[in-house]
């Protein structure tokens, strides 16, 4: 009977001990699909650096019908990433979103025009068509339209083409201009035929009306968790980890990101290209918001006219309490 008892008790101290051994899960869902734009997290995956925190990492490709914050809020993921236009728009809306790290220090987007359009300056946008991406990734463009004072109904002001996540619409002459992002559709118009002599680009950073994207995103109430807290700091310390590698090692990680896709549809030559890129705006991240980059998103969004993206100055839409955890 006591040697029953004492292999019952070996058994159940060697099943506590790996248990307790047993690394954490967590899920990570991406704003778009597979590619460099997040190459930092598929690099640290692969170098073993979730692994070497003690976490299972699971990262969820997005796409044109997956919408981060709705993820998050049907408990899909424990973290997103979205731009933070976005995830404040969606808490102001009563989905309580909180950025707890900033891994993209500034913006990639722009709108790019033809030439022959005749658009040289944004005083000539009046009265023209430009291509804009939609759930979500509108309010930048929005807000930079209300402080140039430019409705987005037609008439004076400028009429507004859902644009698709391509650039059909530049191509095909639907519109004058079109979103894009200095590491992605840009490149698709080079490729398509036109030249970058043919082309105008205002970068929103340019303009003075850029917002931070790729911020990483939780759910306020579960901050409370100070288990779930402690996961986040080891994967936040992870991921930087893998963005400064990735910024280091750029055709490497571009090389990682297509080992991870699974659809097959990116290129070797589109991804480094992309990681290129990518690099000039995670540059000087250490993941710690900026509360001065911060400030001026907040600026641009309220700065809508009679339409503002959000309404007030949210309070508690970020903490420092995760990335001051990870950087010690």
């Amino acid at each position: 009977m006591k040697k029953m008892l004492t292999t019952a008790l070996a058994g159940a101290m060697a099943f506590g001990a790996g248990m307790a051994e047993a690394a954490d899960d967590l899920t990570l869902q991406l704003k778009w699909v597979t590619q460099a734009q997040f190459a930092g997290y598929y690099v640290a995956l692969e170098n073993g650096f979730y692994e070497e925190e003690d976490l299972n990492l699971t990262i969820l490709p997005g796409g044109p019908d997956v919408a981060p914050a709705q993820v998050i809020a049907g408990g899909g993921a424990d973290v997103v990433i979205d731009w933070m236009p976005s995830a404040l728009a969606a808490r102001e809306q009563g989905l309580p979103l909180v950025n707890i790290a900033q891994p993209f220090a500034s913006s990639g987007m722009m709108l790019t025009c033809r030439k022959d359009s005749g658009v040289e300056t944004p005083a000539d946008f009046a009265g023209r068509t430009l291509g804009v991406w939609f759930y979500g990734n509108e309010y930048p463009f929005l807000s930079w339209m209300g402080t140039l004072g430019l409705s987005t109904d037609g008439g004076d002001g400028v009429t507004v083409l859902k644009q698709g996540f391509n650039v059909d619409p530049i191509l095909q002459g639907q519109a004058d201009c079109v979103s894009t992002m200095t590491y992605n559709e840009y490149w698709q118009i080079i490729d398509a035929g036109l030249g970058a002599d043919d082309l105008v680009t205002f970068k929103y950073e340019d303009q003075g009306v850029a917002t931070l994207e790729d911020g990483l995103y939780v759910l306020e109430d579960r901050l409370t968790d100070e288990a779930f807290q402690d996961q986040l700091v080891r994967f936040v310390r992870a991921s930087m980890r893998g963005w400064k590698w990735a910024e280091e090692n750029p055709d490497a990680a571009a090389d990682i990101v297509l080992e991870n896709d699974e659809t097959g549809a990116q290129t070797e030559k589109h991804q480094r290209r992309m990681m290129g890129e990518i690099a000039k705006l995670t540059a000087g991240s250490d993941g710690a918001l900026d509360i001065a980059a911060y400030d001026r998103t907040v600026a641009t969004l309220l700065a809508g006219g009679s339409d503002p993206v959000i309404s007030a100055a949210p309070e508690g839409a970020w903490t420092h309490a995760i990335t001051d955890a990870a950087l010690k």
